[in-house]
């Protein structure tokens, strides 16, 4: 965007960016003629002589003062300068936003002081109410005013994406991330949410998206996705309605009878297929979240639930609702583990045979050594060996293994708070090159018993106690 002046006093605005209007663009333009000063030159990059003028503007939104038309000009007109700045000048624009519209501390200890003084019920409650007004930083307000912007939601939306990257090497970020995701989260009902199937016949941009979201099981070409959108298998999605055209969600369906234990199978084009009025079990084998902006903000369980729900409907013969699930942190929180050179929960037989493979004389080196080589996969007799050792270190970190009262590893904490259950855990069930370094090939069924799911959700999320079948715990012995 260029935001330079012309030869008279307008600001010269690109009328080619997206979700913002000419009626809006012109009533930017008429604001700064009626202000009778002129508008900000701001370059892309927000140089160090740009930021006075932004904070002036950023004020402006903000302030009370003058007439809301106004207002919503200026408003407009920061989200243009956001949108045509450089990555570096997004950088710039974010940390203007995060420390110099915080919360003032020396305004909130005078409301402290007026609290603490407080003589009666009615004074306490004024210096309440004031305190709590000087708690909510000053960005918050100037957020509010943009989310209303058309497409307003998608800008903030978009806004988030660009700023999770940075927070790690800013980490007063984190506030306004915590800002940004409270304001969308009170926009974002997902009673409003639209699920659709997903078909062969559905928009050829939709299939494209549906391709390059998809991060769980990668699809390979137009074969393979049309295999997974026919015959015995599904794919949903859910759209909110202030982004029609763009999915949130992905979730893919295999009809199948059984759990099944291998991917690759479920995935095979060439595998036999089941006729979906005779299978008795739906596995959800992929779950793809495709709105950066919009982590940590759940709608996956809702989305599992309406997919029972119309899957239940239209084929009766459903019984069994399960998931063919990754393990993504097991072998990261595995090496960890070794290396720190914990109980690895390994018998004296089975420490023998590890330490005689990888010639070490400790069983945790010996594991180490063994699994820095994927090539392991291909000796039958280390993978026979490895077999039950890294199965009942798996179920020991997928049972046992927490962050606080919570499942260790992120699907596990999904599906568990969900109300899943662990029901099997099976051994070379991912055999390509992301299953085996993320898991050394292990993957898991995560059962939804519909009259079980709200017992096991406040359980899990009460106590931390995670549902495991005996066949999952038998690894443990």
């Amino acid at each position: 965007m260029k935001n330079q002046k012309d030869h008279g006093s307008n600001p010269v605005i690109d009328l080619s960016i997206t979700g913002i209007s000419q009626k809006a663009i012109a009533k930017i333009v008429t604001t700064w003629e009626e202000s009778g000063s002129p508008p900000p030159v701001i370059h892309p990059d927000i140089l160090p002589q740009d930021k006075a003028n932004l904070i002036t503007l950023m004020h402006e939104c903000i302030s009370e003062e003058g007439g809301d038309i106004s207002r919503q000009a200026k408003v407009a007109h920061l989200g243009l300068i956001y949108i045509g700045s450089s990555k570096k000048g997004k950088e710039r624009l974010l940390r203007i936003l995060a420390r110099n519209f915080d919360v003032d501390t020396m305004v909130l200890d005078e409301k402290i002081g007026i609290l603490r003084s407080a003589k009666n019920e009615a004074e306490r409650v004024r210096a309440e109410l004031m305190l709590r007004e000087a708690l909510i930083p000053p960005r918050v307000k100037l957020l509010r005013h943009l989310i209303k912007l058309p497409n307003g939601f998608i800008f903030l939306k978009d806004m988030r994406r660009d700023l999770l990257p940075m927070i790690k090497s800013i980490p007063r970020l984190k506030k306004l991330d915590i800002d940004l995701e409270n304001l969308l989260s009170a926009y974002f009902d997902v009673n409003l949410l639209d699920l659709q199937e997903i078909t062969w016949n559905s928009p050829a941009a939709l299939l494209e998206k549906l391709m390059e979201y998809e991060k769980v099981h990668k699809i390979h070409s137009w074969e393979d996705l049309k295999h997974r959108l026919f015959t015995d298998h599904r794919v949903f999605a859910f759209f909110h309605f202030r982004m029609p055209n763009d999915p949130l969600i992905f979730l893919e369906v295999a009809l199948v009878n059984g759990m099944p234990g291998s991917i690759q199978k479920l995935l095979d084009v060439h595998a036999p297929v089941t006729d979906p009025a005779q299978a008795d079990t739906a596995i959800f084998y992929s779950i793809s979240n495709t709105q950066k902006g919009l982590a940590g903000i759940s709608y996956g369980n809702f989305l599992i639930k309406r997919v029972v729900e119309n899957l239940s409907s239209e084929l009766p013969n459903l019984k069994t609702f399960a998931t063919l699930s990754p393990i993504p942190c097991f072998r990261q929180w595995l090496y960890t583990y070794l290396q720190e050179g914990g109980d690895i929960l390994l018998p004296a037989n089975e420490t023998k045979k590890i330490c005689g493979l990888a010639g070490k004389s400790h069983a945790a080196e010996g594991l180490l050594e063994i699994l820095r080589n994927d090539s392991w996969t291909k000796s039958e007799e280390k993978e026979k060996t490895l077999r039950r050792p890294l199965m009942r270190l798996c179920a020991h970190y997928l049972i046992h293994v927490k962050r606080g009262m919570r499942a260790f590893d992120p699907v596990a904490h999904f599906h568990l708070s969900n109300g899943a259950k662990i029901q099997h855990i099976h051994w070379m069930a991912d055999v390509s090159k992301k299953g085996i370094r993320q898991s050394c090939g292990i993957m898991l069924n995560y059962h939804y018993r519909l009259n079980k799911i709200v017992q096991n959700h406040e359980t899990y999320l009460k106590t931390g106690e995670v549902y495991a079948s005996k066949d999952a715990r038998s690894w443990l012995k």
